[in-house]
């Protein structure tokens, strides 16, 4: 199974789905070239993804920097598929907060925009 394309985050350990959702739909998206995005509240990042199995479970291990409501904010993360086929991992501020979170993919999924036509070799399984 490849974590490739969009994933609608449906919950957080720190906040209310009211408040995830803030400025829109909370969302993660992973191309097959390595690069994804997300946002949530007033957050959004650029992920530098690797390859990175948990036990037998597709996953993946990241690094982002991007925006904390208009403040730079970095930081790193993980996430990998459940049993259920949904994607759970969690997500790291640098020198700040942590949360974990859980996404389900959205139907059609597929990237958009520079990330749709980039390709790549690298595929995120």
């Amino acid at each position: 199974m490849s974590l490739a394309g969009r994933w609608r985050i449906v919950e957080m350990e720190l906040w209310a789905q009211e408040d995830v959702d803030l400025v829109g739909p909370a969302f993660m998206e992973l191309g097959r070239d390595g690069i994804g995005s997300f946002a949530f509240i007033a957050v959004e990042g650029q992920m530098d993804c690797r390859d990175a199995p948990r036990g037998q479970r597709p996953g993946i291990e990241f690094s982002w920097e991007g925006r904390d409501d208009c403040d730079p904010a970095s930081g790193r993360g993980w996430a990998a598929v459940a049993d259920d086929g949904s994607l759970h991992g969690r997500i790291y501020f640098h020198l700040g907060d942590d949360s974990g979170f859980r996404a389900e993919r959205v139907a059609g999924g597929a990237r958009t925009g520079a990330q749709a036509s980039a390709g790549g070799p690298q595929e995120l399984r």
